[in-house]
């Protein structure tokens, strides 16, 4: 296992967002669809939020419905934006941060994905699953 790998060898850099204008529903849609836990929410190529499913489990009943079901958490969505309800005193890291120092982080922290941001741009997101994917690799 290498000491200075960077977190930009295991974060995804092709990565799903939302900006404050979309509404609850849709973030359940992508999580549905793309199956993940975590949406960065930004604003041009900055983040200034990030929406977890947790998140809308707590608003909702999102997780306790069938998956084509829509009527139920339409008028609990209507009720709060993106903004009132995303993470917004976010940790971030950079591409260059290693690995073991994410680690470290996620250790500490109640949350489990971090945004990857250069030069004040999203790039990329890291979370527990990814550091996971990596320690599975090294055996």
């Amino acid at each position: 296992m290498k000491k200075r790998t960077p977190v930009s060898k295991i974060m995804t850099s092709d990565v799903i967002t939302l900006n404050p204008s979309n509404g609850l529903e849709t973030a359940e849609k992508l999580f549905k669809k793309y199956n993940i836990r975590h949406i960065p929410v930004v604003s041009g190529d900055a983040i200034i939020g990030m929406l977890s499913y947790t998140d809308l489990l707590r608003i909702s009943f999102a997780d306790a419905i069938d998956e084509n079901e829509t009527d139920v958490d339409t008028v609990v969505y209507e009720m709060f934006t993106i903004e009132q309800v995303m993470a917004k005193n976010l940790v971030s890291v950079n591409s260059n941060t290693t690995i073991k120092e994410v680690a470290e982080i996620l250790s500490k922290k109640e949350f489990h994905a971090l945004p990857v941001v250069d030069d004040n741009k999203l790039v990329g997101i890291v979370t527990t699953t990814d550091l996971i994917n990596y320690l599975i690799e090294q055996f």
